[in-house]
């Protein structure tokens, strides 16, 4: 019986006074934590890794698509004012040039007026989109 004793006393003996098995490893929640800890800053690390590369990338190609897409518009500019000329130099030989000028601009400003106030209509719409409604 007193050898159950002394072996109870021992299981309750504080950690510090225990006898270590060879070969085991002590842990304490401090190491769990700075594993945890550690992981952690390592997952950070490639996260940030991750999205420096990923904004590279999409800066790369939003910088090529607005240069594709400057290169565009200003090819439908030169298209469209070749155009307008074509309008004029036709209808020359028949009303003359300076009223086959005025017929163009003109149709022109009307095309215009019309889209400007369909687009004031839209931003009408988005603006009463974001204003308080009344509850």
């Amino acid at each position: 019986m007193q050898h159950g004793r002394a072996e109870l006393a021992d299981e309750l003996a504080p950690v510090e006074d225990r006898e270590i098995p060879a070969g085991a490893s002590q842990h304490s929640l401090l190491d769990d934590a700075e594993a945890l800890f550690d992981d952690a800053k390592t997952y950070f690390q490639a996260e940030v890794a991750f999205q420096k590369s990923r904004t590279g990338y999409v800066a790369n190609r939003l910088k090529w698509a607005a240069v594709y897409g400057a290169m565009a518009f200003g090819f439908l500019h030169l298209a469209l004012i070749a155009f307008v000329v074509g309008i004029v130099i036709a209808l020359s030989p028949l009303i003359g040039p300076w009223l086959a000028t005025a017929v163009v601009v003109l149709a022109l400003l009307a095309a215009g007026f019309v889209l400007a106030m369909k687009l004031r209509g839209k931003i009408g719409d988005i603006r009463s989109a974001f204003e308080d409604s009344p509850s």
